[in-house]
Formats: C-alpha cells, sequence, structure tokens
C-alpha cells in the first residue's frame, strides 16, 4: 500500500462534504420542533412541559446514543452505524406524522430521533482524524452545516405546515432524514489510512488509529479540571440554546403576537449567525486564544438574554437572534478541537461524547424546565433570567479555563501525553 502516493486526489474534503450535508440535515431538522410546537398543543391539548418535556428526554437519551454510536464507529465504521442511525431518524420523524397520543410522541421523538442524533459526536472524531492542520478550520466548514440547516429547514417547514399541515410536514422531514443522512454516510471514512492516504498535515510516522494516537486515556481525563469545566460549558450553552430553539417561536406568537412565519425566522437569523461566529470567532481563537473566544461567546451571550428581557417587537427579537446565534457559533466551533487538543486523539471520540453526554442533560432540562415555568406562571420571563445568570456563571467559568498540562499533568515528564495547551487552537 502506498500511502504517500499524490496523484490520488486527497479524500478528506469528501469527507467534509458529507459530513456538512449530515450536520444540515441533523440540525435542521431538529430545530423544527420549537415550529411543530404551537401545531402540537393545538391538535391535543398538552401542556408546555409535557410537550417540551419529549425533547428533554430526547437530549438525555442523545447523549446516551452519543457514547454508544462514537463506540460502534470505530468498531464497526461509520459508513453502517450512521447509515442506521439515518434510518433510525428518518423513521421517527415519518412516525411523528402519525402520533395520536402522547406515549407515541415519547417512543417516536424520544427514542427514534436520538438513535439518529447519537451520530452527531462521532462525526467529529472523524474529521478529527483526517486533518491535522486546517483541523479548526475543517471543523467550522462542518458546523456551518448546522447554521445553513437553521437557516433554511425551519422557515420552509413553517411555510409548508400552514399550506399542508403538520403531519405532512412530518412526513417531509422523515424523508429528508434518511436520504440525507443515509446517502451521506455511505461517503464516510473512519481513517485516511483505509485509502492509502495521510491525515492532512500529518506524517508517515503519524498513526490516526485510535489505539496508537498520542494523548490521555478516557479515565485520565475524566480525573482532570478541564474536563469537567469545558463539559459544564457545554451544559450552560446547549441549557440556554435549547431554551430558545424550542420556545422561542411560540413566545413571539403567544406573548408578543407575531405572525408565525415571522417567527419561524427568528431561527433563520439564528442559524446565519450562527456560521458568523463561528467564522469569526475561528479566526479570534487562532490569532489570540481559545480561551479568548470563549470568554467572548459567553460574553456576547450574556448580553443577548439581558436584550431579550428587553425585546417587546419583532426587530428586537431578531437582534435577539443575530447576538445568540453568534455566541452559540463561537461555542460550537471550539468544542471538538479544544477536546483534541486538551487530551489528543487517544480516546477523543468517547471524551467528546462523554462530555456531550454531559451538555445534552442541558439541552434536556433547559427546554422541560422553561416549559414547566410557562405553565406554572404564565410567562417564560423567569426561564430567561435563568438563562441569563447561566450565561454569566459560563464567562466566569470560560475565564478560569487554564492548560492542561500546567496544571492537570502528569508529573513525569515522560509520561506527559502530547497535548497543547487550551490557547493554542
Amino acid at each position: 500500500m502506498n500511502i504517500g502516493r499524490k496523484h490520488r486526489p486527497f479524500y478528506g474534503y469528501v469527507i467534509i462534504a458529507a459530513c456538512f450535508v449530515i450536520m444540515l440535515v441533523f440540525w435542521g431538522t431538529y430545530n423544527t420542533f420549537g415550529v411543530f410546537f404551537e401545531s402540537l398543543l393545538k391538535e391535543f391539548g398538552w401542556s408546555r412541559a409535557m410537550t417540551s418535556g419529549a425533547i428533554a428526554a430526547n437530549g438525555i437519551l442523545m447523549g446516551i446514543f452519543f457514547i454508544l454510536v462514537a463506540r460502534w464507529c470505530d468498531r464497526y465504521g461509520p459508513q453502517l452505524v450512521i447509515g442506521l442511525c439515518g434510518v433510525a431518524l428518518g423513521l421517527g420523524y415519518f412516525l411523528m406524522s402519525r402520533v395520536s397520543s402522547g406515549w407515541q410522541l415519547y417512543v417516536f421523538y424520544v427514542v427514534l430521533v436520538a438513535i439518529g442524533m447519537g451520530a452527531y459526536i462521532a462525526m467529529l472524531p472523524i474529521v478529527a482524524r483526517w486533518f491535522v492542520k486546517r483541523r479548526t478550520l475543517m471543523m467550522a466548514v462542518v458546523f456551518c452545516g448546522m447554521g445553513v440547516g437553521m437557516m433554511l429547514v425551519p422557515p420552509l417547514i413553517s411555510q409548508l405546515i400552514l399550506s399542508r399541515g403538520w403531519r405532512f410536514s412530518y412526513m417531509i422531514i422523515g424523508i429528508i432524514g434518511l436520504v440525507g443522512i443515509g446517502g451521506g454516510a455511505q461517503f464516510l471514512r473512519r481513517d485516511p489510512r483505509q485509502l492509502g492516504q495521510l491525515p492532512y498535515g500529518g506524517t508517515e510516522g503519524q498513526s490516526t488509529n485510535p489505539a496508537q494516537a498520542t494523548g490521555v486515556s478516557f479515565l485520565e481525563a475524566l480525573h482532570t479540571r478541564q474536563f469537567w469545566l469545558v463539559s459544564m460549558l457545554y451544559f450552560i450553552y446547549l441549557f440556554c440554546e435549547l431554551v430558545i430553539l424550542v420556545h422561542i417561536v411560540i413566545y413571539a406568537t403567544r406573548s408578543l403576537a407575531v405572525p408565525e412565519v415571522s417567527a419561524a425566522a427568528i431561527l433563520s437569523f439564528i442559524g446565519f449567525s450562527l456560521i458568523v461566529g463561528m467564522l469569526v470567532m475561528g479566526i479570534v481563537a487562532n490569532r489570540f486564544s481559545s480561551k479568548m473566544a470563549f470568554m467572548v461567546s459567553f460574553a456576547i451571550m450574556v448580553v443577548s438574554f439581558v436584550w431579550l428581557l428587553m425585546a417587546k417587537e419583532l426587530w428586537m427579537l431578531s437582534l435577539f437572534g443575530v447576538l445568540v446565534g453568534f455566541s452559540s457559533g463561537g461555542m460550537q466551533i471550539l468544542y471538538a478541537p479544544i477536546t483534541a487538543e486538551l487530551f489528543g486523539l487517544r480516546s477523543h471520540g468517547v471524551i467528546l461524547a462523554t462530555s456531550g453526554f454531559i451538555g445534552g442533560i442541558g439541552s434536556a432540562v433547559g427546554p422541560w424546565a422553561a416549559g414547566k415555568i410557562y405553565d406554572t406562571n404564565d410567562s417564560y420571563l423567569l426561564a430567561f433570567i435563568i438563562c441569563a445568570i447561566l450565561a454569566a456563571i459560563g464567562l466566569i467559568m470560560a475565564i478560569s479555563l487554564t492548560p492542561l498540562h500546567k496544571r492537570e499533568g502528569p508529573k513525569n515528564s515522560a509520561e506527559r501525553p502530547q497535548i497543547e495547551e487550551i490557547t493554542r487552537p
């Protein structure tokens, strides 16, 4: 096998394109839950806590599948595993079109969609293995699929619901999920050496096999302060983000009397600014530090929620969408590269997935708590205040981030894994 052959086109960019499409479908369809929220309440008369509890339970189960799917991809390959996840996701959304009771909502959306979404984290180590240089940039390109999906899918589905109804719209989402993810997965390859290539910027002696890659083990990572700090930052980020993605549309329509299509467009503002935030914060991280980018992102999130508390008109909600999307983009783009930089690639997938599980708890608790608060107080005010406070706590935690090897590294330099500082993206 001639690993050094240069005439063969580098397959890593096919990986990036496939991951971009899969990410677009994942998050474009996932973020339509808030668009369907009003229709489900009208159809079945459920409480907001009960309805948003579906996405809460989905978030917890999704976190479990983050870990399982990451392991299965290493064992069986991403083509098979992520392809099957696409089948589960498409089936879950398709069956949502047939929902007639609360238990079906929880089986179809919580279980099947969570299995499908479990493949999200598993794609990130694949990108990390294919690129040594330009890793952060390639992560940014992949994550831009998330922003594009948020820009395109929720407004289109909102229009489709108005013209054809929510059941037909869920059928369309199911087809999109099955074709987009199942098809895209067939282009994935776990490791460049499977095709006789080197990772971009890699060398002959550098392995991308998880068993041979440098870094700390999963158990070693669990004993570091940095692991828990990054995990809690992800928890706060997802808590606040999912509160908005699930409840902002119905808050705008019910509380501020914004037309449904205009309210759904707020998600497009979030999606667009999410892309901008990824690109800008990626530049900030490369020019200054990842810590600085985290700090700026959380500071903007604090400002966004303070602004939301004052927002009473559509333009003010749209500006909020721009601010919160920008901050979310910054946080999202830094998560996987920092995990690789802190702990290496040896256990990157499972470390990333476990940290993602902790963050997934935030995505579960956030929307359910906001729904419960509204059912109790007939207002989202307290929920938005809690998000502002959590964002401020996240800012303080981001400030406290320090390089791993200075505080958490093994005392014996011969045993210390080759890990860069967190401040070097």
